[in-house]
């Protein structure tokens, strides 16, 4: 059928405005971590993420979304066998396990958030494909707890020998509640020490201590891979790769030295890197290990005169090798982190820790090696390694610093090399954009049938052809009609909609470049959107404007800036389920920490010049339809007439050069000009 054309689909040009090659608002210098002040209280506070067992979301939901019970009353009442369940419990008996429940959580053992197929184990024994959530088998029960972005795709993925635990919904235990009530006292609970941060599996520790249930590190084996057997995939191999310095902007010589001098401020000898994307931001390489994310599966120990890799060399290329010489930076097998580890307590080494992402297996073999140490030698037993003992200020003897990792901040205070390749492929991502979105139109004038996986495969095509294109950034969310109410869709071939030019279409998409990472999310109608349509697009619009405007006094955390964007949908009493915004990597994770615009008010990290956050407010109606716009801001610091109390102030400058369409906004009379102007043309690429 014929469609009215939408201002989303103007074909587009390049502002040259826009397109400067540097930022002139920032200026950056070594130290590279000299803005990094470790609060130990407000550490514990602002974690890079909610723990496995307290999943948060926001609200009760729409009113229109229908339980899973009514979703399934066709299902037969009994339980549908689950043989891989089956066999899961079958293992609980076996000598040395000896458990009455065991935890399967998404992470593997660097707490990522996209992870290798072969480390995808809450998704191979349950089914539910989701990036977020966690699994728990009892000897006669199975649950699984996802947050609201995963709701529908939950329901529809778990088979009935399952029960979906809504996470932040009223009358939702957390999964440690939950065991504490259906196991008996002195019960048993098995967890994989690699795949939960030390601060996780301490939590579950004194949450289900209350019920006398003891938890039960199994170090040696992981019960899902014990029955996945020959079928699970093999770890990654691809090679490593450098990551050019015109892109890094800092050196790896220069980035190690700064690290160092914060070790010696905190009385530390030494540090353990296990955040995948923290490894390759300070050795400036990239892998392909992970989907979306150019990591490889590494740890790596700093030490004050020292550096260690610990991978799989067969990665390890001569140009890679030669990288890491020049950096005084040495190998090691992957799986021998654990026995360098002891080495370094054995030598007396003050180990920097940060437990809310380094992993409990790491974390408690140091501090048994710690205890041994002590045994062995007393309390002020000598050191074979001098250099720990310099300080009369140091305590004698190996012991922790548990502080959050420094390379997380520097990593998200972007450099204007970083900042530059940025801008320039996000330039390139909205030429492949505006081909793609004028593609479509023309395809749904001509009534052409397209699926949705038709349509992210062919943004692919698009984006591919554009220079320094490596992969998406994540699995593109292609949503026609309800399915795009499901925050985290992910269409596929044998099951996917006809996107329906008579519905909103939602598409969330990015790509990874050599020299940066996009993200980028929008909504559009091919026809004529109901009234009620028009009206949540324009709250959800308003609340994009107002966090892009948004002007604010530094030291201001991200959770302040929440409201700015839910105002609107507030004021008619609805809401959505995510948080409003993210950091990003520049040529890295999509996510990244520790910034972020959240309800999650524990997150107290200020936001700070050269920080890249996402702004994507939205709204989703159960069952049928969902709403999110989406560009990518950087924040810089802004010239107010004022400056009270002689602080700066920060706002946003967008990177994202990609229009929105407006063309049915329900009250768009009533927009200030400048917005209808501002929204018109310059968020167009021409």
């Amino acid at each position: 059928m014929h469609t009215l054309p939408s201002h989303a689909m103007r074909p587009l040009c390049l502002n040259p405005s826009l397109c400067s090659s540097r930022f002139p608002f920032f200026s950056f210098s070594i130290p590279i971590f000299h803005k990094f002040k470790n609060n130990p209280t407000i550490y514990k506070k602002s974690q890079k993420g909610p723990p496995f067992f307290s999943i948060r979301c926001c609200g009760s939901g729409s009113v229109t979304a229908k339980p899973s019970w009514e979703l399934r009353r066709n299902r037969a009442a009994v339980q549908e066998p689950d043989e891989k369940v089956v066999a899961l419990r079958q293992l609980f008996t076996k000598p040395g396990i000896g458990i009455d429940a065991y935890i399967i959580p998404s992470q593997d053992a660097h707490q990522s958030e996209f992870i290798a197929e072969c480390y995808m184990r809450r998704a191979y024994i349950s089914g539910f494909t989701g990036s977020a959530g966690t699994a728990i088998v009892t000897k006669d029960k199975a649950a699984l707890w996802t947050d609201g972005r995963y709701f529908l795709q939950a329901e529809k993925q778990l088979n009935s020998s399952w029960k979906l635990m809504r996470a932040g919904n009223f009358g939702v235990p957390q999964a440690s509640e939950w065991l504490n009530d259906v196991l008996a006292p002195g019960g048993r609970v098995g967890i994989d020490p690699f795949l939960f941060s030390y601060d996780a599996a301490e939590e579950l520790k004194e949450v289900i201590s209350k019920k006398n249930l003891e938890l039960v590190y199994l170090y040696d084996l992981n019960l899902v891979d014990e029955i996945w057997k020959e079928s699970r995939p093999k770890p990654p191999n691809k090679p490593i790769r450098v990551h050019d310095l015109k892109y890094a902007g800092i050196d790896v010589v220069s980035k190690l030295s700064s690290l160092r001098a914060e070790l010696v401020a905190a009385g530390s000898s030494a540090i353990v890197i296990s955040m995948l994307d923290e490894v390759a931001w300070l050795l400036n390489l990239r892998g392909s290990d992970v989907p979306h994310s150019p990591v490889m599966y590494a740890y790596l120990i700093v030490e004050v005169d020292a550096a260690k890799l610990f991978v799989d060399d067969s990665k390890v290329t001569s140009e890679v090798m030669y990288h890491l010489k020049k950096a005084g930076v040495e190998l090691r097998p992957y799986d021998s982190i654990l026995s360098e580890i002891r080495r370094l307590a054995a030598e007396g080494a003050h180990l920097w820790l940060d437990t809310s992402s380094v992993n409990a297996a790491i974390v408690e073999t140091y501090k048994a090696a710690c205890d041994k140490y002590l045994m062995n030698h007393g309390s002020r037993g000598k050191t074979k390694n001098k250099q720990y003992f310099e300080s009369d200020s140091l305590p004698v003897g190996p012991s922790g610093v548990y502080m959050q990792s420094p390379v997380s901040l520097a990593k998200a205070l972007k450099n204007p090399s970083e900042l530059e390749g940025m801008q320039n492929s996000h330039l390139r991502d909205a030429a492949a954009l505006a081909q793609f979105w004028c593609w479509l139109e023309e395809e749904i004038h001509k009534n052409v049938k397209l699926t949705e996986v038709d349509l992210a495969d062919k943004l692919l095509e698009f984006r591919s052809k554009q220079d320094g294109f490596l992969d998406t950034s994540f699995d593109t969310i292609s949503g026609s009609g309800a399915n795009g109410a499901i925050i985290h869709y992910t269409p596929e071939a044998e099951s996917c909609s006809v996107v329906d030019p008579n519905k909103l279409f939602l598409l969330d998409s990015g790509a990874q470049y050599v020299d940066g990472t996009t993200d980028i999310t929008r909504t559009v109608h091919f026809g004529e959107p109901t009234a009620r349509e028009k009206e949540c697009f324009t709250r959800v619009l308003k609340g994009h404007i107002a966090l892009d405007e948004a002007v604010f006094p530094e030291n201001t955390p991200g959770f302040v800036l929440d409201a700015f964007a839910r105002s609107a949908l507030w004021k008619i009493g609805l809401d959505y389920r995510h948080g409003t915004g993210h950091g990003v990597g520049a040529a890295l994770n999509v996510h990244e920490g520790p910034q972020s615009i959240s309800f999650r008010y524990g997150n107290v990290t200020p936001l700070q010049k050269g920080m890249i956050v996402s702004n994507e407010p939205g709204y989703y109606e159960d069952h049928a339809f969902g709403i999110r716009i989406e560009n990518l801001l950087c924040v810089q610091e802004i010239n107010t007439p004022n400056r009270y109390g002689g602080i700066e102030y920060l706002g946003f400058e967008k990177l994202t050069f990609f229009p929105i369409q407006v063309y049915y906004l329900s009250f768009f009379v009533n927009l200030p000009l400048y917005v209808k102007i501002r929204f018109s043309t310059h968020f167009s690429v021409h």
